[in-house]
């Protein structure tokens, strides 16, 4: 980039995932926030089924679900000699590139925050906002998520999970293992979604089961935690590379009995704290643990993570970290950072910079290795 040109910047959004709705207004805020006399804005839109279109209407007309048709289409193509956009004529005859300094993911759930395009960008060599496809993959995914923290020595809530055809085979067995070792109540997720999408509080077992085959509609992995009841439900925002910051840590008041899809979306009813209150020393303690585990994780660039806290700090439990946080104009992530003194469109910038740096460092890498003789010949 030279001082003559702006930053080109593709904003990623929509795709194949049951947050494709929250995607498209986390996109919208963003593309309407980025200075425009920083940045030349391409919208990348990706439809339900997987098509990418390119086109400054790409967002309006995903919203409508109808005319994206008729939009051109383009894809990152695995090449790192192409570094950008690819339009495609037909499935076989691909035009000039279009080229991207940085491409700005808000991809939320799956194939977008679970590694999948990381994975593709990685390959492109093209500069992304967001953590790598460990930090992702293991951000998505609850289960290894929770090993890998339970294993570092963070606290986390008791859990069970197993595998949807496990269940099937045995499922008398299973649910005898969550009463025994969890009890009621209990919560029961996908281990791969977001936005609480397919989770279920679970107080008996004919909830259980109900709460099984719905999570089961979203993953093959099943995963069922003990609830940590009256909790406070606290998220804190993490921001950088290798020497990351932790925001002032805000607390959800939900309008439901748990933070659910409706609380957090729909009926516009449940409120946030910001900052949370607590004595300094709990409200470092919940900082310090959320850059631990941001380190822990392999993540980059920015995370949520989410605590259940119970009596007033005594005891801190990590729930989850989501590393393509929400950025819609309700979203805790900005939230907490314009509390913390960093508004929406400076943390925008920070974030394009993180991607541009952690770029930078990966070109000073090698990739070749020349032996010192020609032995595979």
């Amino acid at each position: 980039m030279t001082a003559d040109r702006k930053i080109r910047i593709g904003v990623l959004f929509g795709g194949r995932s049951a947050e494709h709705e929250v995607s498209l207004v986390s996109a919208a805020s963003i593309i309407n926030a980025l200075d425009k006399n920083k940045y030349d804005v391409i919208p990348i839109g990706i439809t339900s089924e997987g098509q990418w279109l390119s086109s400054a209407n790409a967002l309006a007309l995903l919203k409508e679900k109808s005319g994206v048709e008729n939009l051109p289409e383009h894809l990152i193509v695995p090449d790192p000699r192409r570094k950008g956009l690819v339009g495609m004529q037909n499935s076989s005859s691909p035009n000039e590139v279009q080229p991207i300094d940085v491409l700005f993911p808000v991809l939320h759930g799956t194939y977008g925050e679970d590694g999948t395009i990381q994975g593709l960008l990685e390959l492109a060599d093209v500069a992304y906002v967001g953590a790598g496809v460990l930090g992702s993959a293991v951000g998505m995914d609850k289960v290894v998520q929770k090993q890998l923290l339970d294993n570092a020595g963070v606290r986390i809530a008791p859990y069970i999970f197993f595998l949807i055809s496990e269940f099937e085979s045995d499922g008398k067995r299973i649910i005898g293992s969550i009463e025994k070792q969890l009890r009621y109540p209990c919560f029961v997720k996908p281990a791969n979604t977001g936005s609480s999408v397919g989770i279920s509080k679970a107080h008996n077992r004919k909830e259980l089961s109900a709460a099984i085959r719905l999570a089961s509609q979203y993953d093959r992995k099943i995963l069922v935690e003990k609830s940590i009841e009256k909790a406070r439900e606290i998220e804190c925002g993490v921001l950088g590379n290798d020497n990351p910051a932790a925001s002032v840590p805000g607390e959800i008041i939900s309008s439901n009995e748990f933070y659910d899809y409706d609380a957090k979306y729909v009926d516009g009813k449940s409120t946030a704290s910001i900052p949370a209150k607590f004595s300094k020393a709990v409200t470092k303690k919940i900082q310090q643990i959320a850059v631990d585990a941001f380190r822990i994780l392999d993540c980059a660039g920015m995370a949520r993570v989410d605590f259940l806290v119970q009596r007033n700090g005594e005891k801190i439990f990590l729930n989850e970290i989501n590393t393509i946080p929400g950025f819609t104009s309700i979203s805790m992530y900005p939230k907490l950072w314009e509390a913390s003194g960093l508004k929406y469109s400076d943390l925008l910038d920070r974030l394009i910079e993180l991607a541009l740096e952690r770029h930078a460092a990966k070109q000073k890498l090698r990739t070749t290795f020349n032996p010192k003789k020609e032995w595979y010949r």
